[in-house]
């Protein structure tokens, strides 16, 4: 498929990763409509990405993802947002990087509203409209983190292998309608989101990491080669696949780490993080969310 004149809506729009989809979109002639909770940041998102003509095909729109109300007058906007878009990216998200036992009750509800509850309700409120277009797509965006879970992050990977089963599953339900679901799963991405705690980890341990230019650059090509799912990095793609076959010979890996992820998950208060490596397996491969 082509994306240009195709009408997106980016969650996190003033994020590393969100705005260099918005510029990835607006290169490939797209209008783009990003949303966050800063209109400061939106309007430095969209002052960075839109260059000379593509200036009038990027918007923006205020809305909290964890207030229901705020979420319905986003998908109400986007439905009548220059005719309507027809792709919705579901790119928002938040992490908590810490062990379990000290992780707050109000951090656990913060993720799962942002990275589950937020991308179903918004997914539910804009597929009668998705469902009239001739071409329509979903793109949630996962993590290696939700297929393979990894100790500091036990709530990050709950609500991702949740959005990987919530793609999985609409894309079967939606089958031979106008409808296409996508899920994209990146590895650790250099981004401000992530925790000094966490780039000190993923430095420690070795990690190779993308940028989010090498990131939205992948999310585009996934769409224009309309392929379903994609997991990013080698071997993180054989990573998944022997943690759903194998999982105790990952088990096995990610234990030599633990005194490793322990010592700075426990460095202080909890501290948002997205990225992290995955432990090496014999062969000594290492691989990142």
């Amino acid at each position: 498929m082509t994306l240009s004149g195709r009408k997106v809506l980016v969650t996190g729009g003033s994020g590393g990763i969100g705005s260099e989809i918005a510029r990835a979109l607006l290169a490939r002639g797209a209008h783009v409509l990003i949303t966050g909770r800063s209109d400061a940041a939106l309007e430095c998102t969209r002052a960075m990405v839109s260059q000379g003509p593509t200036g009038d095909r990027i918007d923006v729109f205020v809305a909290d993802l964890s207030d229901r109300t705020q979420l319905e007058r986003l998908a109400a906007h986007a439905r009548q947002w220059q005719g309507g878009v027809d792709i919705l990216v579901n790119n928002a998200g938040t992490s908590e990087f810490g062990l379990l036992e000290a992780t707050t009750a109000t951090a656990i509800e913060r993720v799962i509203a942002t990275n589950v509850v937020a991308p179903l309700l918004l997914s539910r409120y804009l597929l009668p409209h998705l469902q009239t277009r001739q071409e329509a797509h979903i793109v949630n965006i996962g993590s290696v983190f939700g297929a393979i879970g990894y100790p500091g992050f036990s709530v990050y990977s709950a609500t991702k292998f949740a959005l990987r089963g919530f793609s999985e599953a609409l894309r079967r339900e939606l089958d031979s309608t106008s409808v296409h679901v996508h899920h994209f799963a990146p590895r650790a991405t250099r981004t401000a989101f992530n925790a000094g705690r966490v780039d000190a980890l993923n430095q420690e341990l070795g990690v190779a990491t993308d940028t989010p230019r090498e990131v939205a650059e992948r999310i585009c090509a996934l769409l224009e080669a309309g392929r379903s799912e994609a997991t990013l990095g080698w071997p993180e793609k054989l990573f998944v696949k022997v943690n759903a076959l194998l999982p105790g010979l990952v088990d096995g890996s990610i234990v030599k780490q633990l005194p490793v992820i322990r010592k700075f998950a426990r460095s202080s208060a909890t501290a948002h993080g997205d990225a992290v490596a995955l432990a090496s397996l014999p062969s000594d491969s290492t691989v990142t969310p």
